[in-house]
């Protein structure tokens, strides 16, 4: 007997969704859609560990589930809901801050970027929302994950904390029949780290990643940007006097050019080198005009459709109703098994 396979992977409702988010994440949650079954949430309670205003974290949230659905997620296929309507999470995440150990979080990178020289004024969610994240992927006994390289210390911590629940509690695992086999009661949830755009660069620093926090809205290419806004911001976009080159090796040492290839390669769906063998010795202002037809002919469509769906919150609401009850259905019976293993009482109703 082995695990049933699961996708699980979220979103943050953070504002200004933009091509790192389309590229590196929800392009790949549809491909997967294929292949696995999948639960994608949008991360709410993630969103809160820094301050968010209340009416702006009620639309981002519905921006995401449109950007989801505008994409080409299914929500009927697979299940597309919010986290904060499925208190698993959050049950499963107290019961992991008990397993997990400090030192582990303390080695936690983003929260040392995130909280800068004020550690002291984080919030304790911050600190802690690694093993959130743990909760809500082992809410679902999720086998596979799709992240950047920029969480994959995080899901590292999953696998250490299924890993030590299995561990502490394989005495009452084996004696209420609970186990999978000889792999405990949590799977070791594998990554899903590929493609030639997992990390998408600004366009005015190749050296930093595209952020909806960056002051200069020419660093990204937001989902909502009409055509002409994603034209005119990769015609501005940063690059270096040379030609592009023929060989990927030619890249290194060029982050601007390595990262404009990268995108072109992601939206058209080929390798880095295919793109080289049909762009290496052009300069960009051949390079840049192809590489604006084609994001606009990949990008336009899906903010058109984003704005349709977001002008009717009712529907978008309802999808996410619908989700949560589809996750409640998975995550209830798995978080009822936890507070069996672990000792808690069930209530008698």
């Amino acid at each position: 007997m082995a695990f049933q396979p699961r996708v699980f992977s979220g979103v943050q409702p953070t504002g200004n969704l933009h091509l790192g988010n389309y590229l590196g994440a929800i392009v790949r949650f549809v491909e997967m859609q294929k292949t696995h079954d999948c639960i994608y949430c949008v991360v709410d309670l993630h969103a809160i560990t820094v301050w968010q205003d209340p009416a702006a974290l009620r639309t981002q949230i519905r921006e995401v589930t449109a950007a989801f659905l505008a994409a080409g997620i299914d929500p009927e296929a697979h299940i597309v809901f919010n986290q904060s309507q499925v208190s698993a999470h959050a049950e499963l995440a107290w019961i992991f801050n008990c397993v997990a150990r400090l030192g582990w979080l303390n080695r936690m990178t983003q929260f040392k970027e995130k909280a800068g020289k004020d550690r002291e004024n984080a919030s304790v969610g911050l600190y802690a929302y690694p093993n959130l994240m743990s909760a809500d992927i082992l809410a679902y006994r999720a086998t596979h994950v799709p992240v950047g390289e920029d969480q994959k210390q995080h899901l590292e911590l999953a696998r250490d904390t299924a890993a030590k629940f299995n561990h502490d509690f394989a005495d009452s695992i084996a004696a209420l029949g609970l186990g999978v086999g000889d792999d405990g009661f949590f799977p070791q949830p594998e990554p899903l780290i590929q493609g030639p755009a997992t990390r998408v660069m600004s366009l005015r620093d190749g050296s930093k990643k595209m952020s909806k926090s960056d002051p200069s809205d020419n660093s990204r290419i937001n989902l909502t940007d009409d055509a002409d806004a994603i034209a005119q911001k990769i015609r501005r976009a940063k690059t270096d006097p040379e030609p592009l080159p023929s060989e990927l090796d030619g890249l290194k040492g060029r982050p601007e050019a390595d990262n404009l290839v990268g995108i072109y390669a992601a939206l058209i769906g080929k390798p880095k080198a295919d793109v080289l063998a049909e762009f290496g010795g052009a300069q960009f202002s051949v390079f840049k005009p192809a590489l604006a037809d084609l994001a606009v002919d990949r990008l336009a469509p899906v903010a058109g459709k984003m704005r349709e769906l977001l002008a009717d919150p009712a529907h978008i609401d309802a999808v996410l109703g619908r989700g949560a009850e589809r996750a409640r259905a998975i995550a209830a019976p798995i978080l009822a098994d936890v507070k069996d293993i672990v000792g808690l009482l069930r209530s008698a109703g």
